[in-house]
């Protein structure tokens, strides 16, 4: 039996990465609504956001654009990414 990442398949880490965001995305919004204002919530919650968009697909009978697409990364995203990395190694 392989041990490491490899023995899983990217559709696992995906989805591990996928909760990872989504929950550091909640944990940054309640910091954002319930800690008092300072530099530790703007340490915190503060983020970078790259966005893509928006994308034209022009497939002559129909015309269509998608985005703008946002990736909003604070700390406490990437503690969500950890925290959910954490877990799924421990039960799998």
């Amino acid at each position: 039996m392989a041990k490491g990442p490899s023995k899983h398949r990217p559709v696992f880490h995906l989805l591990v990465l996928a909760s990872g965001f989504v929950s550091g995305g909640l944990l940054t919004q309640v910091a954002r609504r319930f800690l008092p204002a300072g530099a530790v919530k703007e340490f915190l919650t503060t983020g970078v956001t790259p966005a893509i968009g928006p994308l034209p697909v022009d497939l002559v009978i129909l015309k269509f654009a998608v985005g703008p697409v946002a990736l909003d990364v604070s700390l406490l995203s990437l503690l969500g990414v950890l925290i959910a990395y954490l877990i799924a190694r421990s039960l799998f």
